[in-house]
């Protein structure tokens, strides 16, 4: 039903591509091969993003699925007098968590060099502030793996204000079946939904009713399925976030009950359970009060849609997030059931 080492090694190759919002569109590429590499039709939006169209039986009735690939990083903002980059973030994260991790940056000719990012005041045996300063944007730092002393040295490379930087995912897939990588968030759902793609171009499974699945590209900004094909419902798969008295765990599928965008549609929420519960699936129920999905962004688009949202359990969400394999083979046998079940 679910082919878990198909669906993990499909997220370990999405999560070492580099695919920044606003510069997924490697990511974007890779997805597409994979769902004509099934069997199914591909399109793209006008913002970039893929869409996947899977016919069904009773067409009276439509869904969509969607999953994002853009993630977390950053852009050049400008170049210090040493040569160093200063950026700004893309998304929502803590300073801390990128303070010494490697990064690619991505200039507009085609060139791409590394570097490190750093503090202003990196060191302690060299800066008696080093530990307390505060950790945010205006004190950080892309130190360049390149022989520069000056901004003129970095403007010569190429690299400019607005070119994208990316955080080195560092994905390691455990014996013991955790999955530990930057950016799982939501390359996790997004595996999750090749996952039900590739079982029902193998098992020739006809859905209950024709979707779409839409791979979106500006997610972590809040405006990835803002626009959508005409349909009657969305399931978003995107991550579980664990923590506090938080239900989820990294063993588990995730069904959202409300986010801030407010509650998602009752009748799919309750779908959603009883199929977890008839399938012997291992689910929770939670509330995610800072947590925004592409089902919100169609919903707050103005589309008039039943919406839900499922996802595996991630650890650290927006930080060194990490999942097991058990929740990515959960979230995509609901998906598949969901899938295969008629609308409520």
């Amino acid at each position: 039903m679910a082919n878990i080492d198909y669906a993990v090694k499909f997220l370990e190759e999405i999560c070492k591509t580099p695919s920044p919002t606003g510069f997924a569109m490697a990511a974007i590429d890779r997805c597409e091969r994979e769902a004509r590499s099934l069997g199914f039709a591909t399109r793209r939006n006008n913002k970039g993003g893929l869409l996947v169209d899977v016919p069904g039986k009773d067409a009276s009735f439509r869904r969509l699925v969607s999953g994002h690939v853009d993630t977390l990083g950053a852009m050049v903002r400008s170049i210090d007098s040493n040569g160093w980059l200063k950026f700004t973030p893309i998304g929502g994260y803590m300073m801390q968590t990128v303070e010494g991790e490697y990064c690619q940056i991505f200039t507009r000719s085609g060139k791409t060099y590394t570097g490190t990012c750093l503090t202003t005041d990196p060191s302690v045996h060299v800066h008696p502030n080093a530990r307390e300063l505060e950790r945010k944007p205006e004190n950080m730092v892309i130190r360049l793996d390149e022989r520069v002393c000056s901004k003129e040295d970095t403007e010569k490379l190429g690299i400019s204000a607005g070119d994208f930087i990316a955080w080195d995912p560092r994905t390691i897939v455990t014996e013991s079946g955790f999955i530990k990588t930057r950016h799982l968030d939501d390359k996790a759902g997004t595996a999750c939904i090749f996952c039900a793609l590739q079982a029902i171009s193998e098992e020739k499974i006809t859905p209950a009713h024709p979707f779409t699945a839409i791979i979106t590209n500006y997610e972590e900004v809040g405006h990835g399925a803002s626009f959508v094909p005409e349909a009657n419902e969305i399931l978003a798969v995107d991550m579980g976030a664990i923590g506090l008295d938080l239900s989820t765990d990294e063993y588990c599928v995730s069904i959202c009950a409300k986010d801030s965008s407010g509650p998602y549609d009752y009748a799919l929420t309750n779908q959603l359970v009883d199929l977890a519960k008839a399938n012997k699936i291992k689910y929770a129920v939670d509330i995610y009060p800072f947590y925004g999905s592409d089902a919100s962004a169609a919903l707050h688009g103005g589309h008039d849609l039943r919406a839900g949202l499922i996802g595996p359990g991630v650890q650290a969400s927006h930080s060194m997030e990490r999942t097991h394999k058990d929740a990515i083979e959960a979230t995509s046998k609901l998906l598949v059931e969901y899938l295969k079940t008629e609308k409520v």
